[in-house]
């Protein structure tokens, strides 16, 4: 199917053409192209077999009153028969059949609501058939160079997005891989940190280990009876004085003291 659009003044119309394959008159069928001209209120058809070419130019009219026959208004009329003949519908019959002095009819099937339909158009013709056979190869051809065109522009944006998502993707595995070596770095040197500071924790735990069992032996006794005893003393105002290290007695001496008072005593 070949599809073009035109624009003029304001009533667009599209240009179609079909290749249409008639079953039954011959065991691969007979080969028509159908080119079809689509206004907002009107149609027309220029059919070619290679040698003679037939022409349907219904008026707006004649369109108008088709559209009332099927309940249908004009538009969706236009876009069903368009659908119909842009390109041949797996599901519908196509016939193109003489109906006497040079005419054929042609008709197309399809279903609506399961109920199968057929329309029907009336072609005589054509006046020129050199011409509208040269008409619809210079369309196909004109399609055909631009669909080659388009062909190659997919193709270098294709390869164009290849040769990127190539590019992307060994960045993407650089970046992989430098990314693990980065990990694996960080992770050696954590690793080698965190047990430096294991080994300082049980070196600090071993010496306070060390400090606790000293602190906590008996301390040894001193018997020595040269001990002294320290006075100290009030003045008269209140105030504790100096002890003075003159006044330091051994105890020794104020027991002996003490005894030799006692026995004076006594001899009296």
């Amino acid at each position: 199917m070949a599809t073009e659009e035109e624009d003029h003044g304001g009533g667009g119309f599209r240009h179609t053409c079909m290749r249409m394959v008639v079953e039954g008159t011959t065991p691969e069928g007979a080969v028509y192209y159908v080119k079809g001209t689509w206004y907002p209120s009107r149609f027309s058809l220029s059919i070619i077999d290679g040698l003679r070419a037939w022409v349907c130019n219904p008026s707006e009219q004649e369109v108008s009153e088709r559209a009332d026959n099927w309940d249908q208004p004009v538009s969706h009329y236009l876009q069903t028969a368009e659908q119909h003949l842009a390109i041949q519908q797996p599901g519908s019959s196509y016939a193109f059949i003489d109906t006497g002095d040079g005419h054929k009819r042609l008709s197309w099937t399809f279903e609506k609501q399961g109920t199968k339909l057929e329309w029907r158009w009336k072609c005589q013709p054509s006046a020129d058939d050199r011409h509208v056979t040269a008409s619809i190869l210079d369309f196909l051809m004109e399609a055909n160079t631009k669909l080659s065109d388009e062909v190659v522009k997919k193709t270098h944006s294709f390869e164009k997005m290849k040769t990127e998502a190539e590019k992307s993707l060994s960045q993407c595995e650089i970046l992989s891989r430098e990314k693990e070596e980065f990990e694996n770095s960080v992770y050696a040197k954590f690793v080698e940190v965190l047990n430096s500071k294991k080994a300082k924790l049980r070196e600090l735990r071993d010496r306070i280990s060390r400090i606790e069992c000293k602190s906590g032996q008996p301390e040894a006794k001193d018997d020595s009876s040269d001990k002294t005893e320290t006075y100290t003393g009030e003045s008269d105002d209140g105030s504790q004085s100096h002890t003075d290290p003159a006044q330091t007695i051994p105890s020794r001496a104020i027991a002996s003291t003490s005894r030799k008072k006692q026995k004076r005593k006594v001899g009296e």
